[in-house]
């Protein structure tokens, strides 16, 4: 009696199994394919952002240097607007090695990645920012995701991806975000996002030079 239980209960078992959704793949497009083709082939990079966020009655115009090494080491730099001279280094954990601009740049403290002092206005914090996982940020954000030609960037041909965001309440509350992709190298130009019909974050990529030679000696934490 026991094998005929045993015996019926796998073909019940293999039903459930198949009953049980499977995670959905990542989304992607021919674009996005093409970036991590050409990151893979990347052990580091240096780029300049151009950032403008808005909150509320709040704006912040910021200029960042961006350094990256693989796997994890990422250092930034506020090179113009506001808090220029502040920095941080983070090492992929749950901290932030930085400093603020000015006669207290000596002094340097860890703190959490998601403090205050070490994002954005809108809270975007450093690993947040590198080119990587902005373009992962369309792989992975549930919505509808398109690609179309996107406009000419400083004279550089793009290709646009678009998210409609499908749960703006657990995205900071942006409903939509724009990515644009130099057609060329593949890698990003520029970023928008909306709250509606209203731009809250757009951000350009510049200078972006890559397997520069970075040491770890670089991202001291």
């Amino acid at each position: 009696m026991k094998a005929r239980r045993l015996l019926f209960s796998i073909p019940a078992l293999a039903l459930a199994a198949a009953l049980v959704p499977l995670a959905a793949p990542a989304a992607t497009t021919p674009a996005i394919t093409a970036f991590d083709d050409a990151f893979a082939k990347v052990n580091d990079y240096t780029v300049t952002v151009r950032a403008h966020e808005i909150k509320g009655d709040r704006t912040q115009d910021r200029t960042y240097h961006y350094w990256f090494k693989r796997p994890n080491l990422a250092k930034t730099l506020i090179v113009a607007g506001d808090g220029s001279g502040s920095g941080g280094v983070w090492n992929g954990g749950d901290q932030v090695s930085g400093h603020q601009g000015g006669m207290l740049s000596f002094i340097h403290l860890k703190v959490s990645l998601h403090d205050p002092r070490a994002t954005s206005l809108l809270g975007y914090t450093i690993p947040e920012g590198l080119l990587q996982n902005e373009v992962d940020k369309f792989k992975q954000t549930g919505g509808k995701l398109t690609q179309r030609n996107g406009p000419s960037i400083d004279g550089v041909a793009t290709d646009e991806i678009d998210l409609e965001i499908a749960d703006p309440s657990a995205n900071g509350g942006v409903t939509r975000a724009a990515i644009y992709l130099n057609k060329q190298t593949h890698w990003p130009v520029r970023q928008v996002r909306w709250i509606g019909d209203k731009i809250v974050a757009d951000e350009t990529f510049l200078d972006l030079k890559t397997n520069v030679g970075l040491a770890d000696s670089e991202f001291p934490f």
